[in-house]
């Protein structure tokens, strides 16, 4: 039908809009990494370095993103239509690229996607493993050497499954082991499926790895005393705990419905839609955020500094100001007492004098360049003088 035929183009439209902002969110994120290492080894921002530690393992999440984007485009049946891209190739050539679908994507692509984050995450818990070279190329080896089980598997499901099929038992469904359908149109193309087997094996990786974010995470959870940081902790762990199992879940009703039909284009779209939200949150939340925070910290850390100098320059001045004024004020001391204040470094005698008995009161000297005699805090101007108590007082005492 037209409409159909539309809607399914439509959807297919949007699915290549998606995957193209998802190659430019990599691409942005990847140049922001390598700006955040420039400025740490420009301007000597040596304390960053355990924020700057996993970039490689960062620009390999978004790596395997985008490698998963473009395996959902060329698995488009609106690229096989008569005149598109794929129209060229043969029948069997466009089963064979729905096999490489198969295995790039479900068997290489999403493991390895959700293995970056999950190492990422766990790069956390670490206090010094991240700032080295060995912590990087280690995870990538981790990373592969995981997933290689989940390609064997997913050849054994597409390679293996039509012989056993075909010589053994030739009454198994043919969904569980087929990656593309021709239609029962006169269109010579190849419609390409999710065998149901693949969806099982897949699951099963879904669920082992939920399993382990969810105890990940809890630990996480725990050391971290930040709201804000706990609040991406429990985002990150809810969008994957989510939308991978519902991907599955929805992979493996999409062998429901005939290829051909619209249903199928529609459950199809929506299982790539729950994984992209997950990829997307993950390079937000995993390469993104963290460079934009330890910028900010720096800026603050600037702040504070200035904050500091201007301080310092604002005691210095007040005690400079202090001085002055106490210098210009002072009286003329008598002979007797210069001698003696000559003796005692910056000590200087003041004489004060009493009305109501006219006669001369005892010196009160000011101490304001030994710091022996200096009781208020370092940074803060000298005490000035005080108060002195008068004779008649000191008689009545």
């Amino acid at each position: 039908m037209p409409l159909t035929r539309f809607v399914a183009d439509a959807l297919g439209v949007a699915t290549i809009s998606l995957v193209a902002l998802l190659i430019l969110l990599g691409l942005s994120c990847i140049i922001y990494s390598f700006y955040f290492r420039c400025r740490i080894r420009g301007q000597g921002f040596a304390q960053l370095n355990y924020f700057s530690g996993p970039w490689v393992i960062r620009i390999t999440l978004i790596f395997f993103a985008v490698w998963w984007g473009i395996g959902e485009i060329i698995r488009l049946n609106l690229l096989r239509r008569k005149g598109r891209v794929l129209d060229a190739l043969t029948l069997q050539w466009q089963e064979n690229v729905c096999k490489g679908y198969i295995v790039s994507n479900l068997g290489f692509a999403e493991p390895c996607l959700f293995l970056t984050l999950i190492f990422l995450l766990r790069a956390s818990l670490q206090s010094s493993g991240t700032l080295s070279r060995k912590w990087n190329m280690k995870t990538a080896g981790f990373v592969l050497l995981y997933c290689f089980p989940m390609i064997i598997l997913q050849l054994v499901v597409i390679l293996i499954g039509p012989r056993y099929k075909k010589d053994h038992n030739p009454k198994l469904p043919s969904y569980f082991i087929t990656a593309a359908s021709s239609p029962k149109t006169t269109e010579n193309i190849a419609l390409c499926t999710y065998p149901l087997l693949s969806t099982i094996v897949l699951g099963l990786f879904a669920t082992f790895l939920t399993a382990y974010l969810f105890w990940l995470g809890r630990q996480i959870v725990h050391l971290v005393i930040n709201k804000g940081l706990q609040k991406r902790v429990y985002t990150l762990i809810f969008s994957v705990s989510s939308f991978l199992p519902l991907r599955v879940l929805l992979l493996g009703l999409s062998v429901l419905p005939n290829p051909e039909r619209l249903v199928f284009d529609a459950i199809s779209f929506l299982a790539f839609l729950s994984l992209l939200c997950c990829a997307s949150v993950g390079i937000c939340m995993l390469v993104y955020l963290p460079i934009a925070d330890s910028l900010s910290l720096r800026s603050l850390q600037r702040d504070i500094e200035a904050g500091r100098a201007m301080i310092d320059e604002y005691n210095d001045t007040i005690s400079l100001i202090a001085n002055q004024s106490t210098l210009e004020g002072s009286l003329v001391t008598s002979p007797g007492r210069n001698s003696a204040a000559s003796e005692k470094c910056g000590s200087i005698s003041f004489r004060t004098r009493e009305k109501d008995e006219g006669s001369e009161a005892g010196f009160v000297e000011l101490s304001l360049f030994d710091p022996s005699q200096q009781f208020s805090p370092p940074g803060s101007p000298g005490l000035l003088g005080w108060p002195m108590v008068g004779r008649a007082q000191g008689r009545g005492a």
